[in-house]
This record gives C-alpha cells, structure tokens and sequence, in this order.
C-alpha cells in the first residue's frame, strides 16, 4: 500500500491541512475527486486539530476512506500509532445531492434571486413562480453553469465568479422551466415531478402566460449582460425550443421517421439549452475560441444523452416513478429511440402504432414489443456513445473537482438506467 501526503489543501469552503491517501493506486492524490463529507472551519473557533473525513474518488477504482490531520510526522514514524486509517468501499451510486456539492453555495444563492427575477407586478404569477421554483428539480442547467464556470475559471486565473456567471444560471434556469409549462400545456400533462402542473391548478390561460413572462423576462436580463455572442446563443435556444415542437407534432405517429431526425428534434427540445449554459459559462470566463467550443460539446453531448436515457425511463420505469403515466410519449404518437431501433427488427410494431392504439390493449403490446425487440438495449449503447464522446470534451480542463463533478454528471445520467 502506497501512502500520499500533501499539505495546505483549500477545497473551497473546507481547508485541509494535511490529508494522506493509502489506496494501492499509483494516480496522485490530485487526481482524485475528494468529496466533501467534512464539516466546513468555523470563524472563531479552533478546529485545526480535528480530524475530518472525506471519500477520495480515484478515477476507476471506486472509493477509499481519508483522513486529515495537522501532524504529518505521524505517518512519517513507523513507530507511532497511524493517524490513518483507510479501508476500501465498493462504488454506490452518485446522488444529486453529492454531485453538486462543490457548487452549492453556488445554487442556494441562485434559488434565492429566482423568485426575485419574476417580480411582485402580479400576484397570480408571483403566486405560480412560487409553486414552480418550490416544486423541487435537481437545477441541474444552472448547476453546470457553475461547474463550467468555476473550471473554466481556473484557466484564466479568476479566483471568483463574475456577475455575469451567476446571472447566466438564473436565465438558465428560468428559460428552462418556462419550457416545462408549454410542454406540459401542449402534452395536456397533468402531472409533473409528481405534482399536479400549472394548467391543471391556474388553468391553460395562466400557465401560458406565467412561461411567456418568463421567456420575456430571461430575455430581458440577457440583453442586460451586455455579450453580443451569449445573447445570440441564448436566443438560438428559445428557437430551437419552438422548432423542437413543430418537428416533433409534424411527426406523430411516423413510423418512417429516422434516427437522425429523432437526435436533432432532441437536440432542439433538450441539448440546445445546456450546450448553450456550459459555453455560456465558458465565454464569461475569457477562455480561448478552442476550450468554449469544446463546452459546447460537451453541453451538447450530454444534453442527447440525458434526452436518450429520458426515453428509455419511459418504457422501463413505473407511473410513480416517472412523475407521468409510463409509455406516455409512445401513446401521444411520439416515437422514440427505443421505438425507432424495435422499428427496424419488428413489422408488427409498425401496424399497431399506425393505428394510433385504437385496439383495446394495443399500447401495451406495443410497449412489450420495443422491449423484446432490443429497442431498450440498442438506445442504452446510443446514450453511451453520447457519454463517452462528452467525456472527452473536458479532456481541455485542468484536473480537480470541478471537472470531475462534471464527468461524475455523465455518469450519474448513465446510472439512471443501470
């Protein structure tokens, strides 16, 4: 067993004096992402002298207890008693919660300006704002924002973000949940997330103008950033989002429809907008033409990946677990990956959904004949290949926990459909 030791380390809002790794892997210890489950220095007390525990997530070989201590001659002395005390963990499954840890500060000051961009000029949308921003999600776009942001950042030197990194995240976010009450009026959803959404509580006359007001607004504050280049992006999104729909509603029930169609109508509903947040991101910190392209990949990667796994979940997960009725997209006449590969290997699938499941029982055949055809198997290796190449978009991007988090994002993604 290897010992490493490095000393005066700074993650953030925790400072380490000294932390020794003992896993038997070679890579350094800066390679590893070193989460914090570690209680952050308190102001005006000492704690110099506690020991603080954290998980070091070596690339590859799960996880691997680490200790700190302010006494590094102890592991130096083969005679005294080891300070540490290391004992190797079987990878779990990444949570949300630990995967935007390093950017927390980050999001709980975000949820709070939130409501505050919305207003007070009317009640009924300040009384929608509320039920929306409230309503829980995991603000995964804006959570990239900051990560992007932050490891961007550390190329050009800035030791902090800008106003603008922070309010990028804000329109970010407020432009995606405008996009989540039109969906769920053109979709006619009643539920989302597991709640009842807008138009069932407000009806459609409110929701609709509760997510036009909040595009206007989103845009209001993108003119206000005062970047020519981010304005466009931005607003090459909020076009995407309306040809996404039209593609997608001129093609219901289309069982001609290619792959290719299907990955750009995903592109327009779901990539778009996080491949603009993570270049966004790295056009305010000042990066090199080069590096910011390559976020834009890598939003864009990710962003048809997540889409891919989305409509995977929708075949093999239950009603309760999805927030909405299973098979849902399938049922409204739009056609999937899963659907599209099971297309290719089963002629009796294409009968039943030119249909329209006009047959008593015949979503459910559908269904179950996607899954037995290796429409689910085949759309797991597309998400992968989308994985794998977002990947080695951040292959640019000086190593530390800002872009782990952001290839440990990939993962988490992947693993909702382990």
């Amino acid at each position: 067993m290897m010992s490493v030791i490095c000393q005066s380390l700074d993650f953030g809002r925790y400072v380490l004096d000294h932390v020794a790794c003992g896993c038997s892997s070679n890579t350094p210890l800066d390679r590893c992402a070193v989460r914090s489950y570690v209680k952050p220095c308190s102001k005006g007390r000492n704690t110099r002298h506690q020991t603080r525990t954290l998980i070091c997530s070596r690339r590859n070989i799960g996880q691997c207890r680490v200790f700190s201590t302010t006494q590094p001659e102890t592991v130096l002395n083969s005679n005294s008693q080891p300070f540490l005390e290391l004992r190797k963990e079987p990878r779990t499954p990444i949570s949300s919660t630990n995967l935007f840890e390093v950017v927390a500060d980050d999001l709980q000051k975000l949820n709070q300006n939130l409501l505050s961009m919305v207003g007070e000029e009317n009640p009924a949308l300040v009384s929608a704002a509320q039920r929306i921003f409230g309503a829980g999600g995991k603000r995964m776009r804006p959570a990239l924002v900051f990560l992007v942001s932050r490891a961007t950042a550390g190329l050009v030197g800035l030791e902090e973000l800008t106003v603008e990194h922070r309010r990028l995240a804000e329109i970010i976010e407020m432009i995606h949940t405008a996009s989540l009450i039109h969906d769920d009026v053109l979709d006619d959803s009643d539920m989302r997330r597991g709640k009842e959404t807008l138009h069932q509580l407000y009806g459609t006359r409110v929701a609709v103008l509760a997510g036009d007001f909040m595009f206007a607004q989103s845009s209001w504050c993108l003119a206000n950033l005062e970047n020519l280049e981010v304005i466009k992006l931005i607003s090459q999104v909020i076009k995407d989002f309306a040809s996404g729909e039209i593609k997608q509603a001129s093609s219901l029930f289309d069982c001609e429809v290619e792959l290719e169609e299907y990955l750009t109508k995903s592109y327009y509903k779901t990539a778009s907008l996080i491949a603009a947040s993570t270049k966004g991101a790295a056009i305010f910190s000042g990066v090199d033409r080069d590096t910011t392209e390559k976020m834009y990949e890598y939003g864009r990667n990710l962003g048809l990946s997540f889409q891919i796994v989305d409509d995977i979940l929708d075949f093999t997960q239950s009603t309760k677990q999805l927030g909405k009725p299973a098979g849902s997209d399938l049922a409204k006449g739009n056609l999937t990956a899963p659907v599209i590969f099971a297309l290719e290997r089963e002629p009796r699938l294409k009968e039943i959904i030119e249909t329209e499941f006009s047959e008593p029982g015949s979503l459910e055949e559908a269904i179950e004949l996607v899954k037995s055809r290796g429409g689910i198997e085949r759309a797991q290796e597309l998400a992968k290949q989308k994985a794998d190449l977002a990947i080695q978009n951040l292959q640019c991007l000086p190593e530390g926990v800002f872009r782990y988090a952001l290839e440990d994002m990939v993962t988490f993604n992947l693993e909702r459909i382990d």
